[in-house]
């Protein structure tokens, strides 16, 4: 068996790192290819609408033929963005898709940082609770709902201590009356199975006045001014 010759002739030249990459990168995304399931936007060749309307600062605001506003874009170095594919016609924007990719994951998480989350502490009772236990409750409520968190307080019955649950409610709505500075009832005593059940949520905060700077009279006028203090009752 005869072996092949070796070849031994010139090796073709390779790629500049980065370069062909890049540019195959941008013809593909200007050519669309098929939609990615991540992206939530249709650009270039994906959209399928005969007609656009463009918005934006770089371009003229109208309805363009599609081909027309592809043709813009291309001009212009940029992508033809679908921004709101339920309108009629669809509206369209002229910018970069990597620009566009930022300033969205940006926006989602600005408004991820806006939005709290709202924490449920629970405190328990029985419904024969005393006033130790229930002093001790009530102390912890009060951090809870200074912190913002709402406060999920319920009576549990076990066995025939369901025919206290008059009592267990009574209990409930007096809890609600001594966090009346902390708190606002949300839902009053629901029963339901073996629990009596009440919800509180945090009272907002007053708004803190801004001081404003006062002249040379005011303040001599605010230094000669005392606040009265009266002493806290003990009962």
């Amino acid at each position: 068996m005869e072996k092949k010759p070796f070849w031994t002739g010139p090796k073709r030249p390779s790629a500049p790192a980065g370069g062909n990459q890049a540019g195959r990168r941008n013809n593909d995304r200007r050519r669309g290819g098929k939609k990615n399931d991540k992206d939530s936007h249709a650009i270039n060749e994906q959209i399928r609408a005969r007609e656009v309307r463009l918005v934006g600062d770089n371009v003229e605001e109208g309805i363009y033929p599609t081909q027309r506003a592809l043709k813009i874009a291309e001009e212009q170095g940029m992508d033809l963005i679908e921004i709101a594919p339920m309108a009629q016609p669809p509206v369209c924007k002229i910018m970069d898709y990597q620009k566009f990719q930022y300033q969205q994951r940006k926006r989602l998480k600005e408004q991820k940082a806006k939005s709290t989350k709202v924490v449920v502490k629970e405190i328990r009772f029985g419904p024969q609770t005393d006033e130790h236990d229930y002093n001790f409750k009530l102390k912890h409520a009060i951090g809870f709902l200074q912190e913002g968190c709402k406060v999920k307080s319920y009576v549990f019955f076990k066995g025939r201590s369901i025919l206290f649950k008059e009592q267990g409610e009574v209990l409930l709505l007096r809890f609600a009356n001594d966090l009346e500075e902390y708190g606002k009832v949300e839902q009053m005593p629901v029963l339901e199975g073996k629990r009596m059940t009440i919800m509180l949520s945090p009272k907002k905060a007053p708004a803190k006045k801004k001081e404003t700077p006062a002249g040379d009279g005011n303040m001599e006028q605010a230094a000669g001014q005392k606040t009265e203090q009266t002493p806290a009752s003990d009962e």
